[in-house]
């Protein structure tokens, strides 16, 4: 800064000149210099208040916003508090419909080490291994010695485990509180439980969340603190649970199956009272998932809804009861059944190249007869065949509430023509999953109403809307009576329980295309007590073979008939369906006279 002086040398000469009194340009100057200073001060002084207000009025505008979404957004429990418990761990129990406990917490401890606190990395190495056998020494021993300052050793340890490695005297390593998830009932209802596992992790806490099953599908509701002292009920009943998996087991095993599967349900309230998916695991030791081959080989496969297969002569009760409910046909219609049949070209054939002639409606599904419900359904057309499945619940995944129930989408043709309305009235050409078929046979054993399966434990009947007459519906169940106690069901006949069902054998597909000639997915579809059903039951085996004759069979009648038949055996006693003789129908009581 260029200072003027206050006593310039020119002026002073100049008012000297003139008689002036050169004191006064200098106390001219001064002021003039005073003058300036004070507004530079001004200025400056203004400029910092300007900065303090937008400080101010930012402060405010950002505490007002945060009020705002406060006033307005729902009240929810803090998930994490002070520091030595930053994470929330706490998760509701599950429980069964009776109350018993089908999934809790239990405290336990995690291993880690500060390397840079250990005395003797190379030993501590070592009695490691010992502890924990899974472990790598060599890969330890390398974690220990290197820069690291931190790191986990396990994630989950027992009392046993954790006492051996406080004796190992090492301070460098050190235990973690944890709350682990634990299902007390093994592997009992392993593919509902799905698991759970660690989310965010710290050093004093650690947070629990679900990786599958319910536990993921409810995991908003089971990791609310709110919810600690409510656990999650469901619909199942863990004694019938228990009964259903080891009949299907023993089931799969005598039929030399490789997988199985089976579904019951409640027919007014949809709740899926058991649920069994084999080969399952242990949701204590979740096994990772497959990298490579078929999905379906893996324990973690839920076949239940996952599984979505062509379900073949089950499907065909569906046909005969929209043909009623449309006034096409009745329960004693006469069908020509005789062939040949071409539909789009191709040649629609009877199981073992039979030919049954005439047949009513009745014996049409009696006998299975692939030609009778072919031509019931080109009778009801495309249209409206579509609107029926459709009703029914066979173009959408089901509503069950685990998480893999969403992929369980059934396949439909992408062409719906004539030929696709014949086959898939027997079950071909429209692939669905067991769970689709338990809600379908739930419509036609309630009356006619469309049922969502569930898993959370209902206080009553839950009707959807009706998807065919009361009449359509008892029809159907009369002939799927009929197909147990004189048709190719026989084998499910359990005295007192009135059983109604229909099997159906579809051959296989490859995964590339095509179908295997030996291999076959078995079902029987099944509702009881027949007069006045109550649980309708779904029996899967996947490539099935009953070996006990001269040649192996595979079909529904040998191998999944007599599995859901012993199911329902062990069970009906269970859900308290009491036996009963069977009401006789008065049109067949012929009376006598004693005296004759």
């Amino acid at each position: 800064m260029i200072r003027t002086p206050l006593r310039p040398l020119a002026r002073i000469l100049d008012a000297r000149e003139k008689g002036e009194n050169p004191d006064a340009i200098e106390r001219e100057n001064t002021r003039i210099r005073l003058e300036q200073m004070r507004d530079q001060s001004r200025l400056r002084a203004e400029g910092r208040l300007l900065v303090l207000g937008v400080f101010f009025f930012c402060a405010f505008a950002v505490v007002g916003a945060r009020m705002g979404l406060m006033a307005t957004s729902e009240p929810v429990e803090p998930r994490a508090h002070a520091p030595g418990a930053v994470i929330s761990a706490s998760r509701a129990d599950i429980v069964d419909r009776n109350g018993s406990l089908l999934a809790t917490n239990f405290d336990t401890h995690a291993l880690y080490a500060q390397p840079k606190q250990m005395v003797d990395p190379a030993a501590a190495a070592k009695k490691l291994v010992a502890i924990f056998p899974d472990l790598d020494e060599t890969r330890l021993l390398k974690d220990f010695t290197g820069a690291r300052k931190f790191l986990w050793v396990k994630k989950k340890i027992s009392p046993e485990q954790m006492q051996a490695v406080h004796d190992i005297g090492d301070p460098g390593l050190l235990f973690a509180p944890r709350d682990m998830r634990l299902y007390p009932n093994g592997r009992l209802a392993a593919h509902v439980m799905g698991g759970a596992s660690f989310g965010k992790e710290g050093v004093h806490a650690a947070e629990v969340i679900g990786v599958a099953g319910v536990e993921k599908y409810f995991d908003d509701y089971l990791r609310d603190p709110a919810n600690g002292a409510k656990p999650l009920q469901l619909s199942l009943d863990l004694t019938v649970q228990a009964a259903s998996e080891r009949i299907l087991l023993g089931g799969m095993k005598l039929m030399n199956a490789k997988g199985a599967t089976s579904v019951l349900m409640d027919v007014k309230t949809g709740e899926v009272i058991s649920v069994v998916s084999l080969p399952n695991f242990d949701p204590n030791d979740r096994p990772r998932p497959a990298t490579t081959g078929d999905a379906s080989d893996s324990p973690l496969f839920n076949r239940s809804v996952q599984g979505v297969y062509e379900l073949g002569s089950t499907f065909k009760i569906f046909a005969a009861a929209q043909a009623i409910d449309l006034g096409l046909v009745n329960a004693q219609t006469v069908i020509d059944t005789k062939g040949p049949m071409k539909v789009g070209g191709f040649k629609i054939g009877e199981f073992r190249n039979k030919n049954y002639g005439e047949l009513s409606v009745t014996d049409i599904i009696v006998n299975s007869s692939n030609r009778g419900t072919g031509r019931l359904a080109l009778q009801i057309g495309q249209k409206r065949q579509q609107e029926f499945l459709k009703s029914l619940g066979f173009f959408e995944p089901t509503g069950f509430e685990i998480v893999e129930a969403a992929g369980g989408k059934p396949l439909l043709p992408k062409r719906w023509t004539d030929l696709s309305t014949v086959t898939i009235s027997y079950g071909h050409g429209l692939s669905s999953s067991p769970m689709h078929l338990a809600a379908g046979y739930a419509a036609i054993a309630n009356g006619g109403y469309k049922i969502e399966p569930t898993l959370q434990k209902q206080s009553g009947p839950r009707l959807g809307p009706r998807v065919m007459s009361a009449s359509a519906a008892a029809d159907a169940r009369m002939m799927l009576r009929k197909v147990v106690s004189d048709g190719t069901a026989s084998f499910g006949e359990v005295p007192g329980y009135f059983v109604a069902g229909k099997t159906g054998t579809a051959d296989k597909p490859k995964p590339r295309g095509g179908y295997y000639k030996d291999k076959v997915i078995a079902t029987f579809a099944s509702m009881f007590p027949a007069n006045d059903p109550k649980y309708v039951l779904i029996v899967t085996l996947d490539e099935p073979v009953e070996t006990s004759g001269d040649k192996p069979r595979r079909t529904a009648g040998w191998t999944a008939v007599p599995v859901a038949a012993e199911m329902i055996r062990r069970v009906a006693p269970l859900l308290g369906v009491r036996p009963a003789i069977e009401p006789v129908n008065a049109a067949v009581v012929t009376l006598t006279n004693s005296n004759n």
